[in-house]
């Protein structure tokens, strides 16, 4: 994440201060926060089982934010030369976002599983690896594609549900829905 940040403020210096694809410096913060929630959730876990009411809130900020990790790998969809900037650097920003999102993102689902295999066990551990995976390309498609947050389920949520009600309840309706979903779910699956 500092590569990806300094890469980004040698950018910002070069063009004079021009903070184009500072998005991308936001987008790794809200990254780290499921992986920020996967640590608290593990350090319930290990040193204060009594307070196991409070991995339910963990458990549930992990889970909204999870896909803004792998979200970073869209944005590639931003890149194309500006200010004079060689398109290989901006190419190594966003991928270097990208990965790190990634990595952010599938150490967290790590924790999370690990934990959930000690507390409950490896069959419900993988079910909720594999439901966060599919959800997340949902997630991804939400987030680029309807322009929602993830804390918009928090601060508008009957506009968020008015908006994603339709294609969950009838998807063939929305088949770019349904293909962005269908190819995110499959990628973060397989990696």
């Amino acid at each position: 994440s500092c590569l990806s940040i300094g890469i980004w403020v040698m950018r910002f210096y070069y063009t004079d201060g021009n903070a184009t694809y500072f998005f991308l410096i936001w987008n790794l913060f809200l990254a780290w926060i499921p992986l920020g929630s996967a640590l608290a959730l593990w350090y319930l876990h290990q040193y204060t089982p009594w307070a196991r009411v409070l991995q339910w809130p963990l458990l549930l900020g992990w889970f909204l934010f999870f896909p803004n990790a792998p979200y970073l790998v869209t944005d590639f969809l931003h890149l194309t030369e500006r200010q004079h900037v060689p398109l290989l650097y901006d190419l190594l920003l966003i991928f270097s976002c990208a990965w790190n999102g990634l990595v952010l993102g599938f150490t967290a689902l790590w924790i999370v599983q690990e934990v959930l295999t000690t507390q409950y066990n490896k069959g419900v551990s993988l079910f909720v690896v594999w439901l966060t995976l599919a959800l997340s390309g949902f997630g991804i498609y939400v987030g680029r594609f309807l322009r929602w947050n993830s804390w918009d389920v928090l601060f508008n949520p009957h506009s968020l549900a008015a908006d994603i009600l339709p294609r969950l309840t009838d998807p063939f309706a929305y088949p770019r829905t349904l293909v962005v979903t269908l190819l995110f779910s499959t990628f973060l699956t397989l990696a």
